[in-house]
């Protein structure tokens, strides 16, 4: 009764803990975490040890992963800027795929394999992994340069082209039971539909669906939304038989521009971490070591054309749309392995009868293989990439503002640091929790991001790694020294500053890692008194000297408090009478 739960538990915890050694392992080598998973999974699996076994089921749900890393890139390109990209996602993305494909079969075809076993195996073959790509993108900080965005072009264009390589393979599948298939133009026009109907929910559901989970500020119930969106927006595409990824991007895509996209982003990353790690386990544990055994040659010879091919021919589209040779090799040698689709494209060439089940494992091995060497070449391409460049060759840089400072809090305090920091063309993001002052602010043209700024997540999301500032205009007693301490130290290029609510936040704050702690009515009283002096007709200089003997005193008392923590410090400081001679 309790032998599949206990089971459950045992491949869990056999996974999660081979991972972790053969991880930590690797990353100490330098290696890459990619690569410690695949081993990990190849030994705990059922071709080495064979202590975990059924690999397809998890295969099934670590696929979520790469759902989840969708939704995230589709948070980072709003819609505009996806317009933008129209001609890398058409133009480099289609002649990639196409141009790879064609060369793969012909490789393949040479290998001894007949015209439509070859093109069955040779067009799932250019397709490139995403889930490996993209983490390696974004943890390098290339994403958002001309190289990232051209590599996810690419690589967006590779997801929309499931659909029709599937149409391509039903085609050709020589099993009478495909004939009953719909035909390929009935599955283009379900993906037209499915992509328009999940645009037009994101626009008038997605939103106001956000804005209530949001009002109940309970984080929580946005875990839970941010999940309940990603999950439904697949299953809308799994149900029409498209691909699943495409339809958590798409949702991604439509709430890029909302105020919640860096609390979803936290939200959700965690849970795209673990899954990616337990699909990179499970295409290890697939790995057919007896298939590699018994063509050991083939197998390897197969994965170095694989790469070499896919790199040559990616290389020329680079140079033909006028990449820089260093850039076009970087992103031939990044793009050159097989994907993660491959191994469901060869299921559906073997149901289709058109290659033989032996023929699925060596090339399923054959992926994996060129996966594992992945980290290596990425490697290769930051060394390609750190070369001088030439003046008159074009430098990867940023394609959008990055984020100089970061403001938590956007209310009567905040806005006015903001608008300072606007009117010398310094870029920021603008965090806040209250959703009816993001609606006004947003009325008035101000763009402001839902979500707890203390967070450490939260921040990382919102570009704090590179932000040269992280001013928090929220009521200072919010913030405790540890939380300070805990984003000092995960951020330490960027100078904090706090508005402090009173003397006791200042006392609280005394050893916090804050550039500036300031007192949010002093500026403003001390303005007050001056100007209620002036209307009196105090002379100027007595003003400024009564504002400088009011400080003097100030600073002297607030500095004895903070060494004792006691209030009634320097009491006697405390200007309470005029003074007699």
């Amino acid at each position: 009764m309790h032998d599949a739960p206990i089971s459950l538990l045992r491949d869990g915890a056999i996974l999660l803990g081979s991972g972790l050694l053969f991880v930590l392992l690797f990353r100490r080598l330098g290696l890459g975490a990619t690569l410690g998973y695949l081993v990990a999974g190849a030994v705990v699996g059922p071709h080495v040890l064979g202590l975990v076994g059924d690999a397809e089921s998890k295969m099934g749900i670590a696929e979520l992963g790469i759902t989840l890393l969708l939704f995230i890139v589709g948070l980072e390109l709003n819609p505009s800027r996806l317009w933008r990209m129209k001609q890398e996602i058409f133009g480099l993305g289609l002649l990639q795929v196409a141009l790879c494909g064609l060369a793969i079969t012909g490789v393949i075809h040479l290998a001894g394999f007949s015209w439509t076993a070859a093109l069955a195996l040779g067009l799932p073959l250019a397709l490139s992994s995403t889930a490996q790509v993209l983490p390696m993108l974004q943890s390098a900080g290339r994403m958002r340069t001309r190289f990232g965005e051209r590599t996810f072009a690419i690589l967006l264009f590779q997801d929309l082209s499931i659909v029709p390589l599937i149409t391509i393979i039903a085609a050709m599948s020589r099993n009478p039971a495909d004939a009953a298939a719909p035909p390929g133009w009935l599955l283009g026009l379900e993906t037209v539909a499915a992509i328009g109907g999940l645009i037009l929910a994101g626009r008038f559901l997605l939103r106001p669906f956000f804005r209530l989970i949001g009002n109940l500020g309970e984080r929580e119930m946005f875990v839970f939304a941010a999940l309940f969106t990603v999950i439904a927006a697949a299953a809308v595409m799994e149900l029409l038989g498209l691909s699943t990824a495409l339809g958590a991007f798409v949702a991604g895509v439509m709430l890029a521009d909302s105020p919640y996209r860096h609390e979803l982003e936290a939200d959700v990353d965690p849970f795209r971490s673990i899954l990616l790690g337990l699909f990179f386990l499970a295409v290890g544990m697939m790995l057919d070591l007896q298939a590699i055994a018994d063509r050991p040659l083939f197998v390897a010879g197969m994965a170095l054309a694989l790469i070499a091919t896919k790199a040559v021919v990616i290389f020329g589209i680079g140079l033909a749309f006028r990449m820089p040779w260093r850039g076009a090799l970087a992103l031939g040698l990044l793009l050159s392995q097989g994907g993660e689709f491959g191994f469901v494209l060869f299921a559906q060439a073997q149901n289709g009868l058109l290659i033989a089940p032996e023929a699925a494992s060596l090339f399923g091995a054959i992926v994996t293989l060129s996966m594992a060497t992945t980290p290596f070449l990425m490697s290769a391409t930051s060394r390609f990439r750190q070369q001088p460049i030439a003046k008159h060759q074009e430098r990867d840089g940023p394609t959008t503002d990055g984020a100089n400072a970061i403001i938590v809090g956007y209310g009567r305090f905040g806005q006015t640091v903001a608008q300072m920091l606007i009117l010398q063309d310094i870029p920021v993001t603008l965090i806040d929790t209250d959703i009816e002052m993001i609606d006004i602010a947003q009325s008035f043209g101000a763009k402001v991001y839902y979500g707890d700024g203390t967070r450490l997540d939260l921040l990382r999301q919102a570009g704090a790694g590179e932000a040269e500032l992280i001013l928090f205009c929220c009521d200072g007693d919010q913030l405790e020294p540890d939380n300070l301490e805990g984003i000092h130290a995960a951020f330490p290029n960027a100078t904090i500053f706090v508005r402090a609510y009173d003397r006791r936040t200042l006392i609280k704050l005394k050893d916090a890692p804050v550039q500036y702690v300031v007192r949010e009515l002093m500026g403003s009283a001390v303005e007050m008194g001056r100007r209620a002096l002036d209307s009196l007709k105090v002379p100027p200089g007595e003003i400024d000297r009564a504002e400088r003997e009011y400080r003097h005193n100030d600073r002297e008392r607030l500095k004895a408090q903070r060494e004792t923590g006691d209030l009634r410090a320097a009491i006697d400081r405390i200007i309470t009478q005029p003074s007699r001679e």
